[in-house]
């Protein structure tokens, strides 16, 4: 499947979409992001289960602050709407299948019910202080 290139207008409604999406920021001055990329095509290739987009840094400066990139490239991982991972540098072949090995085992029932229970832990928090 090919990588789709987002933007402010379209990010949120990709990453919240049912199933996996890998996205990758980057900025086309950046060697590492360079080498990353034939990396992240392959991946992109291999995977038809997963939707991998690009986000370039240098076009989409406030989408790239308000998820807060201090360092190209970075990968975040969304699973059914969920930030699963984020990491920044550029990741060898092997690493980039571990990452999708690893969101694709994912129990989400679980990761909704810590993030069910973070909130309601929040809330208290709110309320004693």
């Amino acid at each position: 499947m090919p990588t789709i290139d987002l933007t402010a207008q379209d990010f949120e409604k990709t990453v919240t979409a049912p199933g996996i999406t890998l996205v990758d920021f980057w900025a086309d001055w950046c060697g590492p992001c360079k080498q990353f990329s034939p990396i992240y095509e392959a991946a992109s290739d291999a995977n038809s289960d997963v939707t991998f987009a690009k986000v370039d840094t240098e076009a989409e400066q406030a989408l790239a602050g308000a998820a807060g990139i201090t360092a190209i490239p970075t990968l975040m991982a969304f699973r059914d709407g969920v930030l699963v991972f984020a990491q920044p540098g550029a990741l060898p072949a092997p690493a980039l299948d571990q990452v999708l090995t690893a969101v694709r085992e994912l129990d989400m029932d679980k990761v909704h019910a810590q993030i069910a229970e973070q909130a309601t832990q929040g809330e208290q928090a709110e309320e004693t202080a």
